[in-house]
Order: C-alpha cells, then sequence, then structure tokens
C-alpha cells in the first residue's frame, strides 16, 4: 500500500514593487503623499491602515522609489543613526527611546522619515511626552476602506500565488459572503488554499463552505443567500 503524499504549500517570495501595487480610491490620498517626500511637514510623514491594506505595500514600494532604507518596528532598539528612512510597523516599538532618536536624527540631517502603523501616531501610547509631541506633529494619512473592485483584485491575487483556479463564480459568491476587510480576504484565501491542498479537489463552493467553518468567529460573514452572486469587478491597473 503506498502512503499517501502530502502536498505542502511552496513559499511565494512576495513582490513589494510599485508595479504590483493596487491602486485605488481607498489609497489615494497616500499615494499622493507618498509621490514627493519633499512635500513632507517637517520631513515626516505616517501611513495607518488595518492589517491587509496594503500599507507594507505602499512603505517598501515608496522606499524602493526614493532609496530609503526599511527597519522593522518591532527589531528597533538603540540609537540608530540618521539616514533616509522607511519604518514599518512604528507603532510596535519595543524602545520608545529608539523611536525618539530616530525622529530626532532624522529631522537633524533632513533626511525623510516614513512610518507605518495601525494607527495614526498621535494615537500612539508612549511615557515620554516628547516623543508624544513629535508624533503629534507627524503629518497622517491613511488607507481608507477598499472598493468591491480592489477586494476582487486581492482576492484573486491571493488565489494566482497559491496556484489555485477558481472559478469567477466561486469567487463572486466568496466576496458576497466575506467580510470587507482586506485581512478577512486574505485569511478565506490562506484556509482555502489549505483545503485544497489536503483535498486535491477541485475549488468548489462546498469546500470553500467547508474551509471557512469556523471563520466566522473572527470574522463575522455577511448573511446573503447561497444562490446570490455579486457582479464581477474589473481589477484595477497595477501602477503606484
Amino acid at each position: 500500500m503506498t502512503a499517501r503524499q502530502l502536498a505542502l504549500p511552496l513559499p511565494v517570495a512576495e513582490d513589494f514593487s510599485a508595479a504590483t501595487f493596487l491602486p485605488d480610491a481607498s489609497n489615494a490620498e497616500a499615494r499622493a503623499w507618498f509621490a514627493d517626500p519633499g512635500r513632507w511637514p517637517l520631513g515626516r510623514l505616517s501611513l495607518s491602515g488595518p492589517p491587509g491594506s496594503g500599507k507594507t505595500h505602499l512603505l517598501r514600494a515608496t522606499a524602493m522609489l526614493w532609496g530609503l532604507r526599511v527597519l522593522d518596528g518591532a527589531g528597533l532598539r538603540g540609537l540608530p543613526d540618521a539616514a533616509p528612512t522607511a519604518l514599518d510597523d512604528a507603532d510596535l516599538v519595543p524602545d520608545d527611546t529608539a523611536l525618539f532618536h530616530l525622529i530626532n536624527a532624522c529631522a537633524e540631517a533632513r533626511a525623510p522619515l516614513l512610518l507605518a502603523g495601525r494607527a495614526p501616531p498621535a494615537r500612539w501610547a508612549t511615557p515620554l511626552a516628547d516623543l508624544a509631541s513629535r508624533l503629534r506633529a507627524t503629518t497622517a494619512t491613511a488607507i481608507a476602506e477598499p472598493s468591491d473592485a480592489l477586494l476582487a483584485a486581492l482576492l484573486a491575487r491571493h488565489f494566482a500565488h497559491a496556484g489555485l483556479m477558481v472559478d469567477a463564480g466561486v469567487q463572486d459568491w466568496l466576496l458576497l459572503h466575506l467580510p470587507r476587510e482586506a485581512a478577512a480576504v486574505a485569511q478565506a484565501a490562506a484556509r482555502i488554499d489549505r483545503a485544497a491542498l489536503a483535498g486535491r479537489g477541485r475549488v468548489t463552493r462546498g469546500l470553500v463552505r467547508a474551509a471557512l467553518a469556523g471563520f466566522a468567529a473572527d470574522f463575522p460573514l455577511h448573511d446573503a443567500s447561497d444562490d446570490a452572486f455579486c457582479a464581477p469587478s474589473p481589477n484595477p491597473a497595477p501602477l503606484l
């Protein structure tokens, strides 16, 4: 008897280039600010938005375009030197002194500083009064609620990255039922990918329902008719 071979998902390197960023009305204001760091008041700008909304992609695409080094907020410690910088997950910096020093160093060197976090910096908790003052003075832009077209494009992209062939009707059915959140779309696609790998079957609405069992505990699903379908939406052009 031949043992069953398990299909394992292969890691896919993420492409954070400007060419693969999906423009949308939800990120238009942020893209306008990112197009010219010379316009940033005090040389500093922050970007906020929910998980999965494209903050990291836009930050890294901008860093590549303007030659900013990319740092991870969770690993920022000590006294970082001054350089044009894009700091991702800036609201997760464990050392407030390090963030305070980075802001001051970049300001003194007139080096642009881009911060990204889940909330605007004025709402980040810090015991340092001087840091709080600088965070409040930072110009803030945000990614808003995604359009239907962007959610459709994101779902299609997640399936493409996973190598899944999913009928347009199934994707439309998913978009009708899923919350209008980029993170929910990403997690749903990941669950469906795992279910398809385990079952080696076609991605049907039955497989999708089974894969999303318990999903509503984190993301309440829309109560819509199983026979209803939303109209297909065109994918936005992949331009920054």
